[in-house]
């Protein structure tokens, strides 16, 4: 007979997955974290790599992939299109990039606020969720909380269609998302 699964999935049991060439990394607290090389993105989740993809920018790095890394950062927006869950959290806010000055050294080149924005709504247009998170303490807070809930929406998906009870036996390959998050609460490895 299988065990019953939690009735809520606790933060401490999603495994979020940290890129491994994400230069200044968030804090996650209370998500467990590791470190990985990522197809796409600089954020996951460990069973649901191919469900949720999260970009984080600092206003430079925004800036640049504005401008001088325009090209580069197109094929990554083209890349994130294919997951489900695709957001792009910046470390900046709405009224700091329409305040603009020249002199802001976070401002590489001669790339104006206009500019800036409009990139933004257009990866919005289309599909990108843009995330503006203020800051870099708070983008790891949106991050964890967001990974959360889509890890969460997974866990209740699970729940559904076992009617609670955990199907650690009976996992298939197909179904490798769904046990992952199982096996994370139940403590159940491969």
């Amino acid at each position: 007979m299988n065990a019953k699964l939690p009735s809520k999935l606790d933060a401490k049991n999603v495994i979020a997955i940290i890129d491994s060439r994400e230069q200044t990394p968030l804090n996650l607290e209370p998500l467990t974290t590791v470190t990985s090389t990522l197809p796409t993105g600089d954020y996951s989740i460990r069973g649901l790599e191919h469900v949720v993809a999260i970009e984080r920018k600092s206003l430079a790095d925004l800036v640049g992939c504005v401008g001088s890394d325009r090209e580069r950062f197109e094929r990554e927006v083209q890349r994130l299109l294919a997951y489900p869950v695709r957001i792009l959290v910046v470390e900046s806010s709405w009224d700091a990039i329409e305040s603009h000055e020249p002199i802001n050294p976070q401002w590489r080149g001669k790339v104006s606020k206009e500019a800036v924005l409009g990139s933004l709504m257009g990866w919005q247009a289309k599909g990108i969720s843009i995330h503006m998170a203020g800051d870099h303490e708070r983008a790891g807070k949106h991050v964890a909380r967001l990974l959360y809930h889509v890890a969460n929406r997974r866990y209740r998906e699970l729940r559904a269609l076992t009617g609670g009870e955990s199907c650690n036996a009976t996992i298939t390959q197909e179904n490798t998302v769904l046990g992952n998050v199982a096996n994370s609460v139940t403590g159940v490895r491969r």
